[in-house]
């Protein structure tokens, strides 16, 4: 009798070791992708004018990433965003905000999270260019197929401006 009672109890011992405890939970990171007629922005000192002389900056976005990690039903999202910005020949003195967003898309591209922001930079005739990496943390269902959609926030006007293809 002791010989059958090890016999079950290395069955129980094999069988718990073949994946009969939790089930892996698999999941995707969502990608960053970037919005088309959003990828720059060129923006111009206030005013009527608008050719190059009236450029008082531009920005791009040059990059954008994430890394995730799996939480309680939940999926952990930190993306990465680079951000580069110019000084144009009517750049201001003082504090430059470049505008932004970040949308978080189901499966049918229904917008579930969404939310603004500005890079701040400081441009000086010395230093004319500047890049900022922003970092943002956020939760999505495990389940769902979300993608994030990035992009600057140009005015009509800066987005019609980028659709010409920069004529003024």
């Amino acid at each position: 009798m002791t010989h059958g009672k090890f016999v079950v109890f290395a069955l129980a011992l094999t069988l718990a070791a073949c994946g009969g405890g939790t089930p892996e939970v698999v999941y995707s990171c969502p990608q960053p992708f970037t919005v088309t007629d959003a990828e720059r922005l060129t923006h111009f000192k206030e005013g009527a004018g608008r050719d190059p002389r009236d450029i008082a900056y531009e920005a791009s976005i040059i990059g954008s990433g994430t890394k995730c990690s799996l939480g309680r039903n939940r999926v952990d999202v930190t993306l990465y965003m680079r951000i580069s910005v110019s000084a144009g020949p009517s750049a201001s003195t003082g504090r430059t905000s470049v505008p932004y967003f970040v949308r978080v898309l189901d499966s049918s591209n229904n917008v579930v999270q969404s939310q603004d922001f500005n890079a701040d930079f400081r441009l000086t005739s010395g230093n004319p260019r500047g890049s900022s990496q922003e970092e943002l943390t956020f939760v999505v269902p495990v389940e769902g197929g979300y993608r994030i959609a990035v992009g600057l926030r140009p005015t009509p006007e800066e987005l019609n401006y980028n659709r010409r293809g920069r004529q003024p």
